[in-house]
């Protein structure tokens, strides 16, 4: 019989950690026995060339060894290898209090799908965490945490957490890197999951740290920006089409004087500008909401409903509509050309304009299709189309 599967499995991500891997692991199965339950310890060994998984072998933990680098891709490995219903993780510097993992497995217990750890709400001792770190660092990125993807946590890249196994297929997590933390919380308060937070002490850390200060900042806010297209796309976007089509409007007859100045042909011709690309940004903004929508599981209430009242067809029409009247202003300026004998070609301004809205309409003729193209489905309930078809022409037919 195979020994039954333990309730804890505590994963540790590690490279060149000797210095401090071993008590780390004492730590983790201090905790499992102070909490009652049956436990493992899984260190990751991401690539050390140092005395790391031999003590953390000796230790009593079970290594398993990930060539390719990534704190992310650590725990990736790790967690498809625990067995227990209750996953708690920490680094292996000595940082947190592992032996008090207990209060994070209750939590999990008593219904929390996500338990992390708070340094800010608990105690942070001297040494621990650099002043940029604490004062700037992490609460700029927690904030726009929260800010982005409305959740309220005050600290998101807490390395203690714990997770329940059951929440782990909603969750679908796939970072590799140091933004795996910020993807593991913004997708709990996503697909909804309890989220728990707990007071906890932070440790200096044991040996020479890992982190690249500005490189692992500027992943998380790249991870963060890339989940979050309305802020990414949309904010931006948006600002720039308003002020793009209230300038031209402005402009549309004629030069004008504003604060002193006369503004003319050229500063219509940037706001033409400024029209274009708010509307592909926009665009672009769209297509990303839909992508997530259909090929990631989000969930999108606007988009969700837009799908069942606007269908391809009312893109292409809409499109249409812009192209066309783009042409007829466009058309208007050639008929008063030719009636003035052809001679120097005037009404820059109305041309700029029907310029603008063929370009409109174009982008949005071929931004419909496209968006089609996002929203076909391409896998039926039981396999692929292809599968589908393998399987007709494997089964037998009966007269």
């Amino acid at each position: 019989m195979p020994p039954a599967a333990p309730q804890i499995s505590v994963v540790i991500p590690c490279l060149d950690e000797e210095e401090a891997v071993g008590s780390v692991v004492d730590q983790a199965w201090e905790g499992i026995e102070r909490s009652g339950r049956t436990g493992e310890v899984i260190v990751v060994d991401n690539g050390s060339t140092d005395e790391s998984a031999r003590i953390a072998a000796d230790h009593g933990a079970t290594v398993i060894f990930e060539p390719t680098r990534g704190y992310g891709q650590a725990y990736l490995t790790g967690i498809a290898r625990a067995r227990g219903d209750y996953l708690v993780m920490a680094d292996a510097d000595g940082t947190y209090p592992l032996y008090e993992l207990g209060s994070f497995v209750d939590a999990l217990d008593s219904g929390a799908d996500l338990v992390l750890g708070s340094r800010f709400t608990g105690r942070i001792h001297e040494g621990a965490m650099p002043w940029s770190n604490r004062w700037i660092g992490n609460p700029i990125l927690t904030g726009m945490l929260n800010r982005l993807f409305g959740i309220k946590v005050s600290d998101a890249h807490c390395g203690m957490r714990a997770v329940r196994r059951s929440a782990l297929g909603a969750l679908d997590l796939h970072s590799s890197g140091m933004e795996f933390a910020s993807e593991m919380v913004f997708k709990a308060f996503r697909r909804k999951l309890r989220v728990q937070e707990i007071p906890i002490d932070y440790f200096p850390r044991t040996g020479e740290s890992k982190l690249s200060r500005f490189g692992d900042a500027w992943r998380h806010v790249r991870f963060m920006l890339l989940y979050s297209p309305s802020w990414l796309y949309f904010v931006p976007g948006f600002a720039l089409l308003l002020l793009g089509l209230a300038g031209m409007l402005v402009l549309a007859s004629g030069p004008v004087d504003i604060f002193g100045r006369t503004w003319q042909i050229h500063t219509m011709l940037a706001f033409v500008a400024l029209t274009l690309m708010g509307a592909q940004v926009i665009q672009l903004g769209v297509f990303a909401r839909t992508y997530a929508l259909i090929h990631y599981g989000e969930h999108d209430t606007l988009l969700e409903g837009l799908r069942r009242r606007i269908h391809l067809e009312h893109g292409l029409l809409l499109g249409a509509g812009l192209v066309l009247s783009g042409i007829g202003l466009l058309l208007a300026v050639f008929v008063r050309w030719g009636a003035g004998g052809y001679g120097a070609l005037g009404d820059e301004y109305p041309t700029a304009l029907g310029v603008t809205l063929v370009g409109l309409g174009v982008q949005t003729i071929f931004g419909s299709f496209f968006l089609g193209l996002l929203t076909m489905r391409s896998r039926q309930p039981n396999g692929s189309m292809s599968e589908q078809l393998v399987l007709e022409e494997q089964t037998p037919t009966h007269a």
